[in-house]
């Protein structure tokens, strides 16, 4: 089920709530609403045939816009419609129009891939287009032209959005490839897992799953190989996984924050092996390049209704050089700063000063802070800096959240009260459960040490 269809009810009484609504009023024009399609990041909402399509439309469109965008954290456009609507064959064809490009987004999600990451949103500059045109080569003819592909570059310069470019790619001209997308840490732990269940089943060794589903790969790519290093077993492994694929002629691709020559610690038969096929890297984005990356967010996540300045773009562009995760920050920051204000005042350079202050003077060695760890945890496990902050219990939020607890308390020198500020207002001794949680796990839970240790380095770096 659509999530905009499953949490409709949801939103219809957040706005409900917040626009409080007279019964009568929400009774009549907002209850009998219909989601009759979503279309990509379109709702069409079907409005009764005895309802004013003109007056829902002038009175409900903003509010439901702002409650759709505050529920599901994601923007729709939202066109209503009646019953004898012309329009509605023209979604009919749509829809049918779309039934590819659906079982192409099931596929690439069993893949770990994210659609949003193709070829045609990655922008291209002086500094990645020898990355691009290599990975462009090796997503049309998969395991003939460059094989492996090593695409290595600093941190959030667009290594992993070249790599599910490569997988979408693929998959969007065979869905019957077999593309398999992983970080090295998802490696690292299912290697871990599969040693374990081997030493506790003799009946059925624990690697054989492993080694049939990364060695059936037509595709393989692994992001941030160099979070193997040091792990005997997993270094094993994939070694023998790569020479696998590779003599069947099956593409690899591979990423790293460094080419294999600087891995001092990597075994030198793991190094070769890289090397034996094509280097491509990406280094830091020249001003060109990040104008170009922050005008195409602002079409893409449809910024542009904010109407921001060109002088307030060009002071982003100016000032943010490291990388383009720290670029679409900024931007992403100075929206919120705008949202706090409630929408009043004017997008400018003085409230850009205000965004861009955590993220100015990227040459500078990179302080361990806070808002820092909390950033990194919301990017490693996909939860939003919101929920992060918020009252919510369930497993997929409480757990990394505990995370940020420990790494602050261990990485910083932040008291209990403070970090239970930054987290919304937690108290301190709910503060000092969650790091004596993650304190004991780490005791006994391998895969839980390798994340905080692949976390820490995403961290600190050096």
């Amino acid at each position: 089920m659509n999530v905009v269809k499953e949490k409709w009810p949801e939103i219809i009484e957040h706005l409900r709530v917040e626009h409080e609504l007279a019964n009568i009023s929400f009774n009549t024009w907002i209850k009998p609403l219909k989601i009759y399609d979503v279309l990509d990041d379109t709702i069409y909402i079907l409005v009764e045939s005895n309802a004013s399509v003109e007056y829902i439309e002038k009175k409900y469109l903003l509010p439901l816009k702002v409650c759709i965008a505050e529920m599901l954290d994601e923007e729709y456009e939202i066109i209503f419609i009646s019953e004898d609507d012309e329009r509605i064959n023209s979604i009919e064809k749509s829809r049918q129009t779309n039934v590819h490009s659906k079982k192409v987004k099931t596929a690439a999600e069993k893949a770990g891939l994210l659609p949003k990451y193709t070829f045609e949103t990655f922008v291209v500059g002086k500094n990645n287009e020898f990355a691009y045109s290599s990975s462009l080569a090796t997503a049309e003819s998969p395991g003939k032209v460059y094989n492996p592909l090593f695409i290595y570059g600093g941190v959030g310069l667009g290594k992993t959005h070249l790599m599910h470019s490569i997988a979408n790619f693929i998959l969007e001209n065979n869905q019957n490839a077999k593309v398999l997308y992983v970080t090295s840490e998802t490696f690292t732990n299912e290697v871990i897992e599969s040693l374990r269940t081997g030493r506790i089943s003799e009946s059925e060794p624990g690697m054989t799953k492993f080694r049939d589903k990364y060695r059936s790969a037509d595709v393989l790519l692994i992001d941030d190989i160099q979070f193997i290093i040091g792990k005997i077993a997993t270094q094993e492994e994939f070694f023998h996984t790569f020479n696998h694929l590779h003599s069947l002629g099956k593409q690899i691709i591979i990423s790293s924050d460094k080419p294999p020559k600087e891995f001092e610690a990597l075994e030198a038969r793991l190094k070769s092996r890289f090397e034996m096929g094509l280097l491509a890297d990406i280094s830091s984005p020249d001003y060109e390049t990040r104008m170009a990356i922050l005008q195409k967010k602002i079409e893409l996540d449809h910024l542009d209704r904010y109407k921001i300045p060109k002088d307030v773009i060009e002071y982003i562009a100016i000032n943010i050089k490291s990388n383009i995760r720290e670029l679409e920050g900024s931007l992403n920051k100075l929206i919120a700063l705008y949202k706090l204000n409630n929408n009043k005042g004017d997008i400018d350079i003085e409230l850009a000063s205000e965004a861009l202050k955590d993220y100015i003077s990227p040459e500078d060695k990179r302080e361990v802070t806070p808002e820092l760890i909390i950033d990194i945890i919301s990017e490693h496990y996909n939860v939003s800096i919101s929920d992060l902050k918020s009252t919510k219990r369930n497993a997929e939020i409480s757990y990394p959240r505990q995370v940020a607890m420990y790494l602050i308390r261990n990485m910083t020198d932040t008291p209990l009260k403070k970090i239970g500020a930054l987290l919304g207002g937690k108290d301190h001794s709910t503060i000092k459960h969650g790091v004596d949680k993650i304190s004991q796990d780490l005791k006994k839970d391998e895969l839980l040490t390798n994340t905080i240790s692949i976390i820490q380095k995403k961290i600190n770096p050096s």
